[in-house]
């Protein structure tokens, strides 16, 4: 997958916003990877801010529905890890200060 493919998946991904902090879901470092195959499916592996998160369903049916709009995405799989587990440092500057962290 060349680099401006995936430039363009993690912009995508940006729209995502939790509806808890009010953030996209990049910027709060939730985003780990995400991959296109050559049959078009692109699998997203991330993590939430915690475990039992009530909004995963809300925040999976988003991701869903922004990587749609990419013509080379023709399938989405939403792969959800716990495993690096996230933290506040994660986050990019940007979401420290919006919420404001301490960086």
């Amino acid at each position: 997958m060349d680099e401006a493919l995936k430039e363009n998946l993690m912009g995508a991904l940006e729209n995502v916003i939790d509806p808890e902090l009010g953030i996209d879901i990049v910027n709060l470092g939730l985003v780990y990877d995400a991959e296109l195959n050559d049959e078009g499916l692109c699998t997203v592996t991330m993590t939430l801010t915690a475990m039992g998160c009530p909004l995963s369903a809300h925040i999976e049916r988003d991701v869903k529905f922004v990587l749609a709009d990419i013509p080379e995405v023709k399938d989405v799989e939403v792969n959800i890890v716990w495993n690096p587990p996230w933290s506040k440092e994660k986050m990019s500057r940007y979401a420290k200060i919006a919420l404001g962290i301490p960086d």
